[in-house]
Parts: C-alpha cells; structure tokens; sequence
C-alpha cells in the first residue's frame, strides 16, 4: 500500500489580480480575432499586412496604406488595445452583475454580439475606414466570429478566475 500525503509542500495557485484577469482574457480574445480575420480574408486575396492597414486607416484614413509595416503594426496595436478594452468592460460589469460569471456560455455569446454591434454600428461609422455596402452574410460571419472569438474566450477566462 502507498501512503499518501495529507499535505502538499506546494503553494497553493493564487488567483490573479483583475489586470492579470483582464489581459488573459484580452490577449486571448485579440489572438482568436485576429487570427479569425486572417483566414477569413485569405481567400479574398486580402493579405495579413493589408487588413492590419485597415484596422489602421481608421484613426489615419487612406495614408495607412502608404505605410507598409508601420501602420501594420499600428493596426495590430490597436487591434489590441480594442481587445483589452472589452475584457475591461466585461470584468468590470462582471462584478456587479453575477449572471455574467455564473453563465459564461450564455454571457460570452451575448456579449460578442453586443461588442459585434459596438464596433460595426458605433465605432467604425464614426472611424476614418471607408465601409463597404452591408452583407448579410458578411455580418452573419462577423456576429459568429465576435460571439466565439471574443464574447466567449473573454467570458470563459474571467469566469476561470472569478470567486
């Protein structure tokens, strides 16, 4: 028979403080977006470099596209600071409203199309990026992608590490 410990000298794991919540969760959810775009705009010949520009041409306009790696990587870090931004305001309402961590699933979907709306019906209008005519199955993709690639990755981690 093999005795087992009744203690563990390991430490317990400690949980991380919201910033470390937040940038899991924004990290994650920055990650599977961009990388969903990528594959989504491969096959319209749209290369990686290209779709950062665009990002960027909403704070440069069309001189984003002049700036080759640049503006990409501005592009990404914008792409970014978005990502984070809906991890902080889903953390943040998360700690008011329960149901947020208590239903991950149901929140995570909800909440990607809710960030779906904000960016395509708020923020890109209001942006310097030059919209192309509405397609029904380019918003159904896009809402898909928000609710899987963001709502829920962001909802599952801040729920991981929620009390």
């Amino acid at each position: 028979m093999i005795p087992l410990p009744f203690r563990s000298n390991t430490p317990a794991i400690e949980k991380p403080n919201p910033l470390g919540v937040i940038f899991r969760a924004g990290l994650l959810s920055g990650i599977l977006d961009i990388t969903a775009a990528f594959i989504t705009w491969a096959p319209k010949g749209v290369p990686p470099e290209m779709l950062l520009q665009a990002i960027a041409s909403g704070l440069l306009g069309e001189k984003s596209f002049d700036g080759r790696w640049k503006t990409a990587a501005l592009g990404m870090a914008l792409h970014f600071l978005i990502a984070f931004s809906a991890a902080t305001v889903f953390y943040a309402a998360s700690r008011a409203l329960t149901f947020m961590t208590s239903r991950p699933v149901l929140a995570g979907v909800c909440y990607g199309v809710a960030v779906y709306l904000f960016m395509y019906w708020i923020v890109m209008p209001l942006s310097n990026l030059h919209r192309r005519p509405f397609s029904a199955s380019a918003a159904v993709i896009a809402i898909l992608t928000h609710m899987v690639c963001v709502g829920l990755p962001i909802s599952l981690v801040v729920r991981r590490y929620s009390s």
